[in-house]
C-alpha cells in the first residue's frame, strides 16, 4: 500500500487540499464540506467497528462529534435563527449522544442512525445554495 513516507506525503496533500477548499469557499460552501465531512467519518467509523479496530473506530467518531458540536452547532444563533436553529440544535446534540452510544457499545445501527437523520438535512441544505440569505451567498 503506502511506505510511511508516502503515506505522510499523502497526508499533507489531503490536509493541505482540504484547507485550500475552505480557505476559498463561501459560509454555504463551509457548511457543506462540514456535512460532506461529517457524512465520510461517519462511514470511515462504521468501516473501522467492522473490522474491529477500536483505535480509528474512536478517531473516526471523535471526529465526528467535533464536526457536530464545534463546526455545525456552535455558530447556530439560537436567538435569531428561531425554530430552525433550534430544531437543528436538538438533532446534533441527539447525533452526538448517538455516536457517544454507537462508541461505547460498538452499535452500527446508531452509526446508521446518525446518517440516516443526517442525510435529509445534508440534502436540503445543498438545494438551498445561492437562495439563502445574502450572507450565504459568494461574494
Amino acid at each position: 500500500m503506502f511506505t510511511s513516507v508516502s503515506s505522510r506525503s499523502a497526508a499533507a496533500y489531503k490536509k493541505a487540499s482540504v484547507e485550500a477548499s475552505v480557505d476559498f469557499a463561501d459560509p454555504h460552501q463551509l457548511v457543506t464540506l462540514l456535512f460532506d465531512a461529517l457524512l465520510r467519518t461517519i462511514g470511515s467509523a462504521k468501516l473501522a467497528m467492522q473490522a474491529g479496530d477500536v483505535p480509528a473506530k474512536c478517531t473516526h467518531i471523535g471526529n465526528a462529534i467535533r464536526i457536530l458540536e464545534e463546526g455545525l452547532k456552535a455558530p447556530l444563533d439560537l436567538e435569531k435563527g428561531g425554530e430552525i436553529a433550534s430544531n437543528l440544535n436538538a438533532l446534533y446534540e441527539y447525533c452526538v449522544n448517538r455516536l457517544l452510544m454507537a462508541n461505547v457499545r460498538n452499535e452500527i445501527a446508531a452509526l446508521d442512525e446518525v446518517s440516516k437523520l443526517m442525510e435529509p438535512v445534508v440534502s436540503g441544505w445543498k438545494q438551498i445554495e445561492g437562495k439563502g440569505p445574502a450572507y450565504l451567498r459568494p461574494v
